[in-house]
């Protein structure tokens, strides 16, 4: 009977992981989850809501170490960095410290010290850092994410989405050094041994990040990612009281509901456009690269070209000749650039002489 039952329940969980699960399934006020490469939302509850991130801060934080700053160089703490509120890897002032350790003790064990000195390492001051937080957000169009700190101690000018917090973590676990440091399960870094607080490293097949982050106002929030044959999803869960089920249901139904297909490849003809003047009525309009889009099982692709009703002659091969627009359910996703298949030459009109054209000739 026991076998039974365990067997109609992974049966149960094969078929709801089938299709694209419905907001009420995840214990979040707000979440998302994204499709890395192609940036495709497979999951929304809220996700565009401002809120507060907590410790997801440090995803910024180390992101701009990480681009602007030399890993392996050493640092001296300063008193302004020891004694921070909230968690702590309980920097001593003097201490020497390289900034690839303060990054251990930032993004394993959540060291809001850490945060303090790896900011002011890097930019002279907090004010500085937080700066450069604020345009590091402009720039990858973060439009509903302000920062007032390194660490993420709660403030009000201090917010972020979902969403946004997806599309950074995205852009930051293409940084390599980043990457390694969020996936490390376990390190001994300025003396300290340090455990990662990221529980999915250990319990989801391809975790590989990102960051967790609690205070009693923002509740628990939880950023991770996983990568199976090369596909990244990223999820992103704030005020979740059961964040790790939730991640691991979001992640695995992105994984197994949504499959990436080729919608169209490159050199393929996906239309004709009519052609005035020309030694041939059509040309043939191909498609300038690949297109990839995760997709569900019940969900319909239409592929709409952009053209005119005709082109003038010469259409010359190679030209470029509008786009193809990739729709799904009438909304659409994508667009790809498109060239004229062939050449089709001008007719030349014959120019008649005088007595011909007297002669109606």
């Amino acid at each position: 009977m026991k076998r039974l039952i365990a067997g109609m329940v992974a049966a149960l969980l094969v078929a709801i992981l089938a299709f694209p699960l419905k907001a009420s399934a995840i214990s979040a006020q707000k979440a998302i989850l994204l499709d890395s490469d192609t940036e495709r939302v497979l999951y929304e509850k809220n996700g565009y809501d401002r809120g507060l991130i907590a410790s997801t801060t440090k995803i910024m934080t180390a992101l701009i170490v990480c681009e602007q700053c030399n890993v392996l160089d050493r640092f001296r703490v300063p008193m302004e960095a020891v004694g921070i509120e909230g968690s702590s890897v309980y920097l001593r002032e003097g201490e020497v410290w390289t900034v690839q350790e303060l990054l251990y003790g930032l993004m394993l064990h959540s060291g809001n010290d850490a945060a303090v000195a790896l900011a002011i390492y890097c930019a002279g001051t907090v004010e500085g850092f937080v700066g450069l937080m604020n345009d590091k957000a402009h720039r990858l169009g973060l439009a509903n994410t302000h920062f007032e700190n390194p660490h993420g101690l709660d403030s009000p000018g201090h917010y972020s989405t979902a969403y946004d917090m997806a599309t950074l973590t995205s852009y930051a676990m293409e940084n390599p050094v980043f990457a390694k440091t969020v996936a490390t399960k376990a390190v001994t870094a300025g003396g300290r041994s340090m455990r990662n607080h990221n529980k999915l490293l250990w319990r989801l097949e391809g975790a590989d990040g990102v960051k967790t982050g609690f205070t009693k106002a923002s509740g628990r929030i939880l950023v991770s990612s996983a990568i199976r044959q090369g596909r990244r999803l990223v999820a992103v869960t704030m005020n979740a009281p059961n964040d790790w089920q939730d991640h691991i249901a979001l992640i695995e139904n992105g994984f197994s509901a949504y499959t990436v297909q080729t919608i169209i490849e490159k050199g393929t003809v996906v239309g004709y456009a009519d052609v005035a003047g020309g030694d041939s009525g059509c040309v043939s309009l191909v498609a300038a690269e690949a297109f990839e889009y995760p997709l569900a099982k019940n969900e319909t692709v239409q592929i709409v070209l952009q053209k005119p009703g005709f082109v003038y002659a010469p259409a010359v091969q190679g030209e470029e000749a509008g786009y193809a627009y990739v729709c799904i359910d009438d909304k659409t996703v994508g667009k790809i650039p498109l060239y004229y298949g062939e050449t089709v030459e001008q007719i030349k009109e014959e120019k008649k002489s005088f007595f011909d054209k007297l002669l109606g000739r």
